[in-house]
C-alpha cells in the first residue's frame, strides 16, 4: 500500500505550517524531529487531496498536529526553488529501510512521490501553547517548541520559511492586531511590550510603548491585579470585541 496515494493528492505541491506560540518571553515555533539517524528537524506539512480547498488542507493539517480548530492561519508565501527536492531526506530514508525500521518503510512509489520537486505554500498560525497537543506523524520521533532565534538544523528551505514568517508577523502586527493571539484572554501592558519585544527581538521604552498600544483603541482596561499594593499593581487589559 502506497503511503502517498498520488490519485488522492495534488502532485508535487505542498503545504509548510510556520506554528507560533510564545512562552517565558521567547517566540517559539513547533517542529517535528525526524525519525532519522541524525539530528533534523522539520516544519509540520502535508498535501493537499484533489477534492480539497488550499485553506481547508492548511487547517486540517493544523488541526492533526495541534487540536487546535479556531486559530489564526495565514498563507505568506510560495516556495517554489527549481531545485527543491528531498534528496537528502529520501536517501536517509532509503538507507533506513535497508535496516528494517518500521517506522520509515516506505515502498518505491513513495519515495518516487518524496523525490519529486515540491512547490510549497508557506503558512503561519498564532496559537496558545497552553492549549496546544502537540501530535506525531509516521515519520516523527519527537515534537517540540524551540526558540525562533536558535533553530536546530531544518531540511531543506525549512529555515527560510520560518525566517519569511517572522518577516511577515513583524510587518503585520499592527496593522492587523494578530500579536494578541499568543497571548492569554487578559493581559498586562507588560506583557504585552514584552511580546512585541520578543517578536522584533528589540527593546521598546515603556512610556512611547504603551502610548502607541493605547493609541490603537483595540483594549479594554480591566480591574487591577491584586499584589498587595493596589496603587502599583498594573493594569489587566483585554482585547476588544468586535
Amino acid at each position: 500500500m502506497n503511503f502517498f496515494d498520488k490519485e488522492s493528492f495534488i502532485q508535487q505541491l505542498s503545504i509548510d505550517c510556520v506554528i507560533l506560540g510564545y512562552q517565558e518571553h521567547t517566540l517559539k515555533v513547533l517542529l517535528p524531529k525526524l525519525y532519522l539517524k541524525t539530528d533534523i528537524w522539520a516544519l509540520p506539512g502535508g498535501f493537499i487531496q484533489q477534492n480539497e480547498n488550499i485553506d481547508t488542507a492548511a487547517l486540517r493539517i493544523l488541526n492533526e498536529r495541534t487540536g487546535l480548530k479556531d486559530i489564526f492561519l495565514e498563507q505568506f508565501r510560495v516556495f517554489g526553488n527549481k531545485d527543491r527536492r528531498n534528496n537528502d531526506i529520501v536517501k536517509r530514508i532509503i538507507d533506513s529501510k535497508s535496516e528494517e525500521n518500521e517506522h520509515l518503510y516506505f515502498n518505491n512509489q513513495d519515495l518516487i512521490w518524496l523525490s519529486q520537486r515540491f512547490v510549497s505554500i508557506g503558512y503561519y498560525a498564532l496559537v496558545d501553547i497552553n492549549k496546544v497537543t502537540p501530535s506525531l506523524s509516521r515519520i516523527d520521533i519527537a515534537i517540540d517548541w524551540k526558540d525562533v532565534k536558535n533553530l536546530p538544523r531544518l531540511i531543506m528551505d525549512h529555515k527560510d520559511i520560518v525566517l519569511n514568517a517572522l518577516e511577515t508577523l513583524r510587518r503585520n502586527l499592527d496593522q492587523k492586531l494578530i500579536g494578541f493571539n499568543l497571548l492569554p484572554e487578559t493581559f498586562t501592558m507588560r506583557e504585552v511590550q514584552e511580546l512585541y519585544e520578543a517578536i522584533y527581538d528589540k527593546p521598546f521604552a515603556r512610556n512611547n510603548f504603551q502610548k502607541k498600544i493605547l493609541d490603537l483603541d483595540v483594549l479594554e482596561r480591566l480591574e487591577k491585579k491584586f499584589t498587595g499594593a493596589a496603587n502599583k499593581a498594573p493594569y489587566l487589559y483585554r482585547f476588544k470585541s468586535s
